[in-house]
């Protein structure tokens, strides 16, 4: 896909939230969580052939964590390996994944907790 087609397709994804997204980002926009900041739907390019891009789009990125968040609703239950393999490329390139289940949601003290737990330094 050209560079110009994942922009809009990560501002397609961004216009049309899910509602479990839509709960999440309250806590994570405007640096609220620790000054980290949070891009959401941000185009990861990981590799390139000539003006092809593959790349990926994780619900959530703080690019100062090198942290990855996907919210996984009932969709993931049915693309496992997709997800397996999608989590592995992402960490080869140094990211770390966090996988949170939209239930878990309920209790979102407990999401930004772990969360915090995946920061690696002080900001």
């Amino acid at each position: 896909m050209k560079y110009p087609e994942i922009k809009a397709f990560a501002t397609k994804l961004r216009n049309n939230p899910t509602p479990a997204e839509e709960k999440l980002w309250q806590y994570l926009r405007r640096k609220q969580i620790e000054g980290r900041k949070f891009l959401r739907q941000h185009p990861i390019i990981y590799q390139r052939s000539g003006n092809d891009f593959e790349f990926y789009i994780p619900d959530f990125y703080c690019a100062s964590e090198k942290l990855v968040i996907e919210l996984d609703g009932k969709i993931h239950e049915f693309r496992k390996e997709k997800d397996v393999f999608r989590d592995s490329v992402l960490r080869h390139y140094g990211l770390t994944v966090l996988r949170i289940k939209n239930e878990e949601l309920e209790e979102i003290d407990n999401v930004l907790n772990e969360i915090k737990r995946h920061f690696r330094k002080e900001c």
